[in-house]
């Protein structure tokens, strides 16, 4: 059975009794709900000194009350008073001094008395119900766009002023974000706030636990809800009925709490969409839920509908936001194994997590890498958008090999179309480096310069050429250029908003990063030069969207790679062979070796039969074995399926077959033809997760935390 219930006198109604006490302390009048107040009648009061109020242990503390009163001073205390029965209770009690009058026979303080109410008598006057339901509080609680905070605030406002215990359950889609549609009385439901003050907290909580997520038995209140879409009152549940529900619900503390309640069950509407309901308890000894009752819980529960309605919608909104958001910028990088990077990315706002600028390290076959930075104009999530498609569109051009200028000019093309809809443009740098050779290709639209930092100490601002930003029609073409690496430089590529700020000139921000890259960051780990780069940037609150990416660019050790020039003679073929045994033995890789020696004669004979000159065969051991083959012949071969009576066209089927990966890029003299091969105990993902994201709840966050 339900604990009978006794409301603290700080959360209930109460009552007040206004007596009248002249210059000797005595009571001279009386209101009329003395009986109702303290179940003493008014003639046992007027004419008695105050302090009959009280026992003896509390008559000091009211006469200090009526001192403090005296001296035109209003002063309130909490005091145990006197009852008819011979009980006592707790009342606030202030004592508030008159003006004016006889002071003989008028009285000089007036004392309010106020008692809490009876258990009996906690849910009497529906006005004062209604007020306190209807008045500030959905405002109150309305105000937060939390879906847990709102239902929290529901329940606190329900207990004490409405009922003793109550919960709130919505439907499990609606907590999910997802989009809410009309579902019957086997929706799965979520409870999501439960309180109580009845002094039995803990076994309100343990039987119905927040969090659970349940679908309701057939033959329970709680299913009938959900079917009919409408209140449902159970004014007494006696021990029968309460134990039916809790043996349909397979829940025996169910029945025992429920046993002796009045319950209602508040359908919360919005939009005409049942999101959930709101269950409501009075426990035995107070008074039993009504008609009246239940209108004014309806329209309670239509109000807070509204309000969890709002939670929702904010909340799908934001979890499409952020999903937009963080599938835009990359969660992976990738890099040849002599090429450590790291990036930074800090949003302009936290409140928009992504904007305009971009970063990418993409591994390409050869021991190459495309590092590119890029910055959209604008901020939100109108810059992030366009960003999106530009980077997905860089990636894909990137995996297609194309040199640094030819890729931008593609993307300016992109950008003059989606031009044609909304105005655009876009920054950006691309560069590609050779860990084989050392050489470095960079192109850049409008962007600002990259940063090379030599291991020696020396850096320097790099001078590509010139190019407007993408989107901007006119000006010169894109060109790239390239230049020699030395072994261990740094290689710094950055947005603008690392550099440039309202309260900074643009040269003194050029000016710190080469302070930031100075002659002892050869020694520093990339991790410390990486928040070094943006060491007090973070406080800055009216600073852009940053992305800065940084490259530590080593050579692949010249033990891990072979080249060859062959003649365009079929004798090449078997020397190419012997050549390719040898140097997979050297690299304990015999497992390789029939393999390798077939795909390479494959891409020779390739290569001699269709271009002139000579051929250059190259072996790479890095994550994986990459055999190329270069030529003088621009013409890129087509992989196709020759028929039965074809003498050739099968070579680019058979290393389709056997490579793990197979491609082709032009270069300034021809061409080259590669495929590569797993190389067994290595793991061929060149790619590492981006650190912090995106389990943080803003990119970046983590860098800037102690």
């Amino acid at each position: 059975m339900a604990p009978r219930g006794e409301a603290p006198a700080t959360d209930s109604a109460s009552r007040t009794l206004v007596l009248g006490i002249d210059v000797s302390r005595r009571i001279v009048q009386c209101g009329p709900n003395a009986r109702a107040v303290l179940g003493r009648a008014p003639e046992d009061l007027i004419g008695h000194p105050a302090t009959v109020l009280v026992g003896d242990e509390a008559k000091a503390e009211l006469e200090a009350l009526l001192e403090k009163g005296d001296t035109g001073q209003e002063r309130n205390g909490v005091v145990t008073v006197l009852r008819g029965d011979g009980t006592s209770t707790e009342a606030v009690v202030t004592a508030q001094p008159l003006v004016g009058g006889d002071p003989e026979t008028a009285p000089t303080t007036l004392l309010f008395v106020r008692v809490a109410l009876p258990p009996s008598d906690r849910y009497q006057d529906p006005a004062l119900m209604r007020r306190a339901l209807m008045d500030d509080q959905l405002t109150r609680f309305g105000a937060s766009l939390d879906l847990d905070q709102s239902a929290r605030g529901l329940v606190d406002v329900c207990v004490p002023h409405y009922c003793n215990a109550a919960s709130v359950l919505v439907l499990e889609s609606l907590v999910a974000a997802d989009e809410v549609h009309a579902e019957s009385g086997s929706a799965v439901l979520r409870r999501i706030a439960v309180t109580s003050d009845d002094g039995n907290l803990a076994a309100w909580t343990s039987t119905f636990p927040v969090g659970e997520v349940l679908v309701f038995p057939e033959g329970t209140p709680y299913r009938e809800v959900m079917d009919t879409a409408r209140p449902v009152h159970l004014p007494h549940i006696d021990v029968d009925s309460a134990s039916e529900i809790g043996r349909l619900w397979r829940r025996g503390p169910a029945g025992e709490l429920l046993t002796g309640v009045s319950m209602v069950l508040l359908p919360m509407i919005a939009q005409d969409t049942l999101l959930g309901f709101l269950a409501c308890t009075r426990v035995p000894g107070f008074r039993k839920f009504d008609r009246y009752d239940l209108e004014i819980g309806m329209e309670f529960a239509a109000r807070a509908a509204i309000v969890i309605d709002n939670a929702r919608q904010f909340g799908r909104e934001r979890a499409t936001a952020l999903a937009l958001q963080r599938s835009l910028l990359p969660n992976r990088l990738s890099a040849p194994s002599s090429v450590e990077v790291r990036h930074r990315y800090l949003p302009g706002s936290k409140l928009v997590e992504v904007g305009g600028d971009w970063y990418e390290s993409i591994a390409l076959p050869g021991a190459r890498v495309a590092l590119i930075v890029g910055d959209v104009a604008g901020h939100g999530v109108k810059a992030a958008v366009t960003m999106g498609r530009l980077r997905t569109a860089l990636h894909t051009l990137a995996n297609l090999e194309l040199p640094p200028a030819d890729a931008l000019h593609v993307m300016h093309e992109l950008m003059i179309e989606l031009g044609e809809q909304e105005p655009h443009f876009a920054t950006c740098v691309y560069a590609v480096y050779d860990a084989t050779t050392g050489a470095i290709e960079i192109a850049s639209a409008g962007h600002l310069p990259p940063l090379l930092a030599g291991p020696n100490g020396d850096n320097e601002y790099l001078q590509v050429p010139p190019a407007p930003p993408l989107g901007v029609a006119g000006g010169a073409a894109i060109e790239s250029r390239e230049f020699t690496v030395e072994d261990g430089s740094l290689f710094v590529i950055y947005t603008d908003g690392l550099v440039e700020n309202r309260g900074r000139d643009i040269d003194d921000g050029l000016a710190r990063l080469q302070r930031v890259f100075g002659p002892d960051s050869v020694d520093h780990s990339m991790e410390d030069l990486a928040k070094a780069t943006l060491a007090g940037v973070y406080a800055d609150q009216h600073r852009d969207d940053i992305a800065v990416l940084i490259a530590r660019l080593r050579r692949l050790p010249e033990d891990r790679f072979a080249s060859w020039t062959l003649p365009a003679d079929p004798a090449a073929v078997r020397r190419a062979r012997g050549l390719v045994r040898s140097r997979l033995a050297e690299w304990d890789l015999d497992e390789l070796d029939y393999t390798t020696q077939l795909l390479a004669s494959e891409l020779i004979t390739n290569a001699f039969r269709y271009a002139p000159g000579p051929i250059e065969l190259r072996l790479l051991l890095e994550r994986t074995l990459v055999c190329e083959v270069l030529d003088r012949s621009a013409a890129l071969p087509r992989l196709r399926r020759a028929e039965d009576d074809d003498e050739n066209g099968r070579g680019l089927l058979v290393v389709s077959q056997l490579a793990h990966r197979w491609g082709t890029r032009r270069t300034a003299a021809g061409k080259v033809v590669w495929c590569e091969q797993i190389v067994p105990g290595i793991d061929p993902d060149a790619s590492e997760q981006v650190s912090g994201w995106p389990d943080e709840s803003w990119p970046g966050e983590n860098h800037h935390r102690e």
